[in-house]
């Protein structure tokens, strides 16, 4: 407790450049510890580089001729009635499938529904209106955990629609796909799984890979890059936490708009639109 306290006033007595120098020194000792396990650092590693995702999905489809045309990162696909959901990986192939890839440290964020919610919310956005259904594309929600959740040993756990009597695959289009990220074989598979977990370039097996993670934390743009991305960040966690604080009073009816700005720190239009939203 006493420590606590010391820490504390010390942080207090701190001048405003000291804090700042201080909050970028551990800015650069998270980056340092980064691997690609880290969905933040991911995403800038494969943010409009289609090398990268495409590498990993020749080796986790076991399609070395596999090639993709486009590649978006952090993809929110909102829906107005209920649940909106944000893609950590969307790609598009040379065959038109679509591809969500997750990436996840916790067991809790890879669970089985949420698989078949991103599949669910893939589909409804892949078709225009009066648009045959057999129109709709190939798609696939592949979940990269850094544990092995399903727990059967397995590098890949695929899951398939298919007819109980007979074993008999549905052949729909869809599929959901889990890579053990714990799996370490010597396999094309166990090199990536290896590399993901890396902090450092120079111990990565794939080339195209260990370029980007030696780009992002070791060359001066990268890693002002990455500070950036970080102080983003931090800021969006701070804004969607004040955004919760602003519509608890405004559903608990008590306080008035100003009230809600003053405390909250979000512009007054902000709080009006959460107002006229908070019952749809």
């Amino acid at each position: 407790m006493k420590i606590q306290k010391l820490k504390k006033t010390q942080k207090q007595s701190l001048t405003v450049t000291e804090q700042i120098d201080q909050k970028h020194q551990e800015d650069l000792q998270r980056l340092r510890n980064f691997s690609l396990f880290d969905d933040d650092f991911l995403t800038k590693c494969f943010e409009g580089n289609t090398d990268c995702i495409e590498l990993i999905l020749q080796i986790i489809l076991e399609k070395p001729d596999l090639k993709v045309l486009d590649v978006r990162t952090q993809v929110f696909v909102e829906n107005l009635l209920y649940r909106s959901v944000r893609f950590d990986i969307l790609a598009t192939d040379s065959t038109g499938a679509k591809l969500n890839v997750e990436i996840q440290r916790s067991d809790k964020g890879a669970a089985r529904k949420r698989a078949r919610y991103n599949s669910s919310m893939m589909d409804i956005n892949l078709l225009q209106k009066s648009e045959d259904f057999d129109a709709l594309p190939e798609t696939w929600v592949i979940f990269i955990t850094e544990n092995d959740v399903i727990g059967k040993g397995l590098p890949l756990y695929p899951i398939e629609r298919c007819f109980l009597e007979t074993g008999e695959k549905f052949e729909d289009g869809s599929h959901i796909l889990y890579v053990n990220g714990a799996y370490r074989g010597n396999t094309p598979l166990g090199r990536l799984m290896h590399d993901f977990s890396c902090t450092n370039a120079a111990s990565m097996h794939y080339g195209t890979l260990a370029d980007k993670v030696r780009f992002f934390k070791e060359s001066k743009e990268g890693i002002e890059i990455m500070c950036r991305a970080m102080e983003d960040m931090r800021n969006q966690t701070l804004k969607e936490g004040m955004t919760e604080v602003a519509l608890r009073m405004l559903t608990a009816g008590k306080y008035a708009l100003e009230e809600i700005v003053t405390i909250s720190g979000l512009s007054l239009d902000e709080v009006r639109q959460l107002n006229a939203n908070k019952n749809i």
